[in-house]
């Protein structure tokens, strides 16, 4: 027992250095991640493969999409909205798509599954499309379009989620983030990768200034009123998210049209939940989200040679343009999570806000596993 209390006091002292020069080993992370996961019933394998998937999202500089996330998670196995261990099944097949049903199971588990078979009909036929319904949040959506650069192949997903955008002219949210994701290799493991909400923001990302108690931009989300605020508390608790572009007079209504691309390929395409029929996770519900995805996976050697070389160019070219500021190079998509990953690497670990620190800390107590541990910053 005094081991035990020892271990929450460091970890509480640590919550508050947050910040100081301390981080989370990655390995560290991914323990714990499991470790809570196992708590409310998930088998190990799972838990490990759920894990990866956020612990990807920290290590990429995406917060709001990493250990930000485990609650949800843990909440939605523990109130048996989700079915930590269903394995997903293929209820229709051909030798270029399938049709998947996630039998509710925890997202990565489902958007593994629909990757890995959509790169082997890719494999075999030049394409494949899975799309998926009954399935849950899958984290961040360049994890899976990612795993068909290991094929050599571009690779593709689409998820819709709960209702969150406010169509152009609405005072309501009808739409979700509807994330899309394209990752396209170029030549010596160089690649693009988009990852992008078809909101102005994540709703995690207001999630995170929350945590922070920090306002948030204008333009990111209405309130009550229909007016714009920059309160992330009134934010959060609207859910009234603006389309990416924002007002209409700042050309919302593509973003509010690159949802609804999003919604075909996911909820409509699947035959999943959809739109404002798909349950809202910010307030409390015993519905099973019933979420769709989309998963694509392109072999560019049936098509025009060396797509490699030339998407490379394309780089090299948009990397080489002259900056507005000489301080701030021109980057394609996929390099700030690039830089991340390698600041991850020097400085030994994640460096999470106090704040994340403390409920990830409540957490562990909540579930009786052990917390996480920081350790010191390398310095090179």
């Amino acid at each position: 027992m005094a081991m035990v209390t020892r271990r929450w006091m460091s970890s509480a002292a640590s919550a508050k250095s947050a910040g100081k020069g301390l981080v989370v080993p990655v390995a560290e992370v991914h323990r714990f991640i499991v470790d809570c996961l196992k708590a409310v019933g998930t088998c190990t394998d799972n838990a490990c493969i759920q894990a990866d998937v956020l612990v990807a999202a920290d290590s990429r500089g995406h917060f709001s999409h990493g250990m930000n996330r485990l609650e949800m998670y843990v909440k939605d196995v523990k109130n048996g909205t989700c079915m930590p261990n269903a394995e997903p099944c293929v209820l229709n097949d051909t030798p270029s798509t399938a049709w998947v049903d996630g039998n509710n199971g925890l997202g990565a588990i489902v958007a593994n599954f629909c990757t890995h078979l959509a790169i082997q009909k890719a494999k075999q036929t030049g394409i494949g499309w899975v799309a998926a319904k009954r399935s849950n949040h899958y984290g961040i959506a360049a994890f899976y379009a990612e795993q068909a650069l290991q094929e050599g192949m571009l690779g593709m997903t689409f998820t819709n989620t709960s209702p969150l955008m406010t169509p152009t002219r609405a005072k309501e949210a009808a739409l979700g983030t509807n994330p899309l994701s394209l990752a396209a290799p170029g030549t010596g493991g160089d690649s693009v990768i988009i990852d992008m909400a078809t909101t102005a923001v994540a709703v995690g990302k207001i999630e995170f200034q929350r945590r922070k108690k920090a306002p948030i931009p204008s333009g990111w989300a209405l309130g009550p009123d229909g007016a714009l605020t920059t309160d992330a508390e009134v934010a959060f608790k609207t859910g009234l998210l603006m389309p990416l572009g924002g007002s209409e007079t700042h050309s919302g209504y593509k973003g509010y049209c690159l949802g609804i691309l999003v919604e075909v390929f996911s909820g409509i395409l699947s035959g999943s939940a959809y739109g404002p029929n798909i349950r809202h996770w910010l307030r409390p519900t015993d519905k099973p989200a019933d979420i769709g995805h989309s998963f694509v996976a392109i072999n560019p050697n049936c098509f025009a040679p060396d797509f490699g070389c030339r998407m490379q160019d394309l780089m090299t070219c948009l990397r080489n343009l002259k900056p507005q500021d000489p301080s701030k190079p021109v980057l394609v998509p996929g390099d700030p999570e690039k830089k991340n990953m390698k600041l991850v690497d020097k400085q030994g670990g994640i460096q999470y806000h106090e704040n994340q620190l403390k409920a990830s800390l409540g957490l562990a107590q909540e579930l009786c596993v052990e917390p996480m541990q920081t350790v010191p910053m390398k310095t090179c």
